[in-house]
């Protein structure tokens, strides 16, 4: 089983067990990923404000603003399976929330869905490495939210002809 540690800002409903949600959406992406056996190693989920999410993107990725999630993988893609920790997932609050209530979806159906895409990341999923690296990471996400009953994200914003 993989530990996921989680650490809740203030920002995130206390009424939400967001722990709860941090290891079902790791899990269920680790489940539907290349790495489906993986097991003996960690993630990190932060649930934070956007101004600590800016700072984390200010420093590590050069970008000054606050931004839905970030990723840190600590394991190079040859040592996945053997890493004790793959690495940690950031979520920031208001920009988690402002986008759910665009998208007209719940901020916990958003927040799964990030913590899914952000362990993606942490398991060498890159979807800014061409159309197919994005479309077989969109399949994962969307297998592995559909094993914790959420709904297609991308559905919403594809245009059918």
């Amino acid at each position: 089983m993989i530990g996921v540690e989680t650490d809740i800002s203030e920002e995130w409903d206390g009424r939400i067990d967001w722990a709860a949600l941090a290891r079902r959406s790791v899990h269920a992406a680790v489940a539907a990923s290349r790495y489906p056996g993986l097991a003996d190693c960690e993630i990190s989920v932060l649930f934070t404000s956007d101004e600590e999410a800016r700072t984390l993107n200010r420093t590590w990725r050069g970008k000054d603003a606050p931004t839905n999630v970030l990723s840190f993988p600590m394991a190079d893609l040859a040592e996945i399976a053997d890493a004790p920790m793959l690495g940690d997932i950031v979520l920031a609050h208001g920009v988690c929330a402002r986008e759910a209530a665009e998208k007209k979806v719940s901020i916990e159906a958003h927040a799964a869905h990030l913590v899914v895409h952000g362990a993606l990341h942490l398991l060498g999923y890159d979807h800014e490495q061409g159309e197919d690296a994005a479309e077989e990471m969109e399949s994962v996400e969307r297998r592995a939210l559909a094993a914790i009953g959420v709904a297609d994200p991308y559905e919403l914003n594809e245009v059918r002809s």
